[in-house]
């Protein structure tokens, strides 16, 4: 019997799940966690006016949603100042970097990358038959001019770099990315992921034409306004780029629901602060809550801080199976030197006090 016919480049892939998700997670242990703090999910939730729309959609999902997306385009565009042919609305940062990689990147092709960044952009290029060039951080930043000189050797035709960044809650200043964009090699489009700038310390957003053809921004819904679920990412870009889309995204891949749910959440800029103030406290606990434990928080423009444990990988990867163990779900990164460090999501006080209550006793388990 004949099996699926993949091709060469699908079947040489690994088919695996990059994240493992607290509800695998949950399934495997036979009882759920106390605190959910790995996802960098906004625990904070939606407006209570996206909730409302969201519930009065539901009665009307036997529609389709308007493939056009266009409530929602005029509505992005009025609040960044930029005309709704700027504007592409998709399934998450996720699904427009998958259509942004489809559109430009060949077997073959350069892409350039910092090694140990969102590694959901990798698997992208990856399925495409792309080439990645990663760069070392320099510390705990992504390092623009090493990416710059990157580009520039490998004639790349993408360049990736998140600010905020995932996974070190790092930041640059908007300048600097301003100087990075004035900087790109020709025929290189820089990828400028900003999911996490709803949450950043002044003066972080860069100040891009939209009309630029040399720069992308993706932004989300996931981050600040709480909306993971829903599944609602836009990007930013040239007129042409953006109408590119068109040739190969899923048109009717936003349902009603998350259209009108972003929408509101957009509307309610109020609610927006209020979480900033949420995220703002939570960040300043972890750090409280590190330090008494001596170790080391590192600055966060996110909705998580990054906790240095003051070893190597495998220590820190003793402490998380520690907190799993004790119904705590937190993350780490991936690559060292960073996977010294766990990375705890922003969430509610009570989930903060689990963390607290619980972090004593994991670092002690992981000595042993």
């Amino acid at each position: 019997m004949i099996g699926p016919r993949l091709t060469p480049l699908a079947a040489s892939l690994p088919a695996s799940v990059p994240f493992v998700g607290p509800e695998t997670q949950e399934r495997t242990r036979g009882r759920p966690f106390a605190a959910r703090l790995g996802a960098n999910e906004n625990g904070f939730g939606p407006s209570p006016r996206a909730i409302e729309a969201m519930q009065v959609a539901a009665g009307e999902c036997w529609m389709y949603g308007d493939p056009e997306n266009f409530d929602l385009r005029s509505a992005l565009a009025a609040h960044h100042g930029c005309g709704i042919e700027n504007v592409v609305v998709g399934e998450g940062i996720d699904g427009l970097l998958g259509y942004l990689v489809r559109l430009t990147v060949g077997p073959g092709d350069a892409v350039v990358t910092s090694d140990g960044a969102y590694p959901t952009f990798n698997f992208h290029v990856a399925g495409f038959g792309g080439v990645l060039h990663k760069v070392p951080y320099a510390g705990e930043h992504e390092d623009p001019w090493s990416l710059i000189a990157a580009a520039a050797g490998t004639s790349a035709k993408l360049l990736y770099i998140a600010n905020p960044d995932n996974p070190m809650g790092s930041h640059h200043a908007g300048q600097r990315i301003t100087q990075m964009v004035e900087a790109m090699p020709e025929g290189c489009l820089l990828v400028l992921d900003e999911a996490y700038i709803d949450l950043a310390p002044p003066g972080t957003a860069a100040q891009i034409d939209p009309a630029d053809p040399r720069v992308i921004r993706m932004r989300t819904f996931s981050k600040g306004y709480g909306m993971a679920g829903a599944r609602v990412g836009y990007a930013i870009a040239a007129p042409a780029l953006i109408s590119a889309f068109n040739k190969i995204r899923n048109h009717f891949g936003m349902s009603r629901i998350s259209q009108a749910g972003a929408l509101a959440a957009l509307a309610d800029q109020d609610w927006l602060h209020h979480v900033q103030t949420e995220v703002a406290t939570a960040r300043n606990a972890l750090a409280r809550i590190a330090r008494s434990n001596g170790l080391i928080p590192l600055p966060s423009a996110t909705n998580f801080v990054a906790i240095d444990c003051g070893a190597d990988g495998a220590y820190a990867r003793r402490v998380l199976a520690q907190l799993a163990e004790a119904d705590i779900f937190v993350r780490m990164p991936f690559v060292a030197p960073h996977d010294r460090c766990i990375r705890v999501s922003c969430g509610p006080e009570s989930e903060i006090e689990a963390f607290a209550k619980a972090l004593p006793r994991a670092l002690e388990a992981a000595h042993r």
